[in-house]
C-alpha cells in the first residue's frame, strides 16, 4: 500500500470494507485520449466495481467551449452530479482504469465545486481487480437527488491569470506533461498546438509521482522528494497544468498527499488552450530552470 489512506486517497482494503455503506457513492472516472482505440463507456459496461456510476468528463463539461472537457458552470455540474445519485451528504470515491490518471480530474472537479468528502482509489480498477475484489457488468441505476455546487475560484486558473503570472511569478506553474512535450522535443498529441511550455514553468511529469508497477501514489516522503527535485517550493502557491487539465490534477492531488499547505490551483485550459497559435501567449522550449526560483 503506497499510503496510509489519508482523506483524499483510499486503498482497496478500505473500499472493500465500506463499499456497502449507504452514504458512499462510487464513480468510474475513466477518460481515454482520442485515438486510443478504446471506449471508456463500453469498458465500464463490461466491468466496473459494484455500485459505480460512470462520470464522463467530456459530457460533464462546458459545451460552449471549443476546448476539450472544460469545467462547466456550477448549475450544470450540480444537475449532472445529482442525476448520478450524488448529493451534498454523499461520500464520493473515484477510480479509473489507468490506475491513476483521470480519477484525479474528477476529484478536482468535486473539490472545485465545494464538495470535500471526495477521495480517489489508490491504484484504481487495475489494483482492485488484481487483488481479486469483485467487478460486475450489472448496470447501476442511480436515484437522482439534489446537489448544490459553487465554484471555488482559489482552485481554478484561466489563461489570463497564467499570462499575468509569467510577469508576477506569484505562483509556481508546474507542468505535468512528459519531458519531451514540455521541452518541445516531440510533437504534442493535441493537433495544431505549438511545441514547448509556458515561460517560467517547472516540469513534474505526473508519472514520476506513481509507482511504475502498481500505479499507486508514492509514499508521502517520496512524493515530497520528487516535488523538491523538480524545483517546487511547497510553501508557495502552485498552478498545475498539463495537456488538457486532466493529469494536472494528479499533481494537485500529490501535492496535497505530500502535506502541501500552500494553495494549489489547476489551469483548466492547459496546453490544449495555451499551445494554440496566439502571439499573445508566449511559448519557450528546452528544459526547466529549477534554480533561483522567486520566493
Amino acid at each position: 500500500m503506497s499510503q496510509s489512506c489519508p482523506n483524499a486517497l483510499v486503498c482497496s482494503e478500505w473500499l472493500k470494507v465500506h463499499l456497502a455503506q449507504p452514504d458512499l457513492r462510487l464513480i468510474d472516472g475513466t477518460y481515454l485520449m482520442p485515438g486510443s482505440g478504446r471506449d471508456a463507456h463500453a469498458e465500464y459496461a463490461a466491468w466496473h466495481i459494484p455500485g459505480a456510476v460512470f462520470f464522463d468528463i467530456d459530457e460533464i463539461s462546458d459545451k460552449t467551449s471549443s476546448l476539450p472537457h472544460m469545467l462547466p458552470d456550477a448549475g450544470t455540474f450540480a444537475a449532472k452530479v445529482g442525476a448520478l445519485g450524488i448529493g451534498n451528504d454523499s461520500r464520493v470515491v473515484i477510480y479509473d482504469s489507468h490506475g491513476m490518471m483521470s480519477a484525479a480530474r474528477v476529484w478536482w472537479m468535486f473539490r472545485a465545486f465545494g464538495h470535500r468528502a471526495v477521495a480517489v482509489l489508490d491504484g484504481g480498477l487495475p489494483k482492485w481487480r488484481a487483488e481479486g475484489h469483485p467487478v460486475t457488468a450489472e448496470p447501476t441505476i442511480p436515484r437522482p437527488v439534489s446537489f448544490s455546487a459553487s465554484l471555488n475560484p482559489a482552485l481554478y486558473r484561466s489563461a489570463t491569470a497564467v499570462l499575468a503570472n509569467i510577469t508576477s511569478r506569484a505562483e509556481q506553474l508546474v507542468d505535468a506533461r512528459a519531458a519531451g512535450r514540455f521541452d518541445g522535443s516531440v510533437e504534442d498529441p493535441w493537433p495544431g498546438r505549438r511545441r514547448g511550455h509556458v515561460p517560467g514553468s517547472l516540469n513534474l511529469p505526473y508519472t514520476d509521482l506513481l509507482d511504475p508497477a502498481s500505479k499507486t501514489f508514492l509514499p508521502a516522503d517520496q512524493l515530497a522528494a520528487r516535488i523538491a527535485a523538480a524545483g517546487i517550493d511547497r510553501s508557495r502557491p502552485v498552478i498545475a497544468s498539463c495537456g488538457s487539465g486532466v493529469t494536472a490534477c494528479v499533481v494537485a492531488l500529490a501535492l496535497e498527499l505530500a502535506g502541501t499547505a500552500a494553495p494549489v490551483a489547476v489551469y483548466d485550459g492547459s496546453w490544449a488552450e495555451w499551445g494554440l497559435p496566439d502571439p499573445g501567449r508566449p511559448v519557450e522550449s528546452g528544459a526547466a530552470v529549477t534554480v533561483n526560483q522567486p520566493r
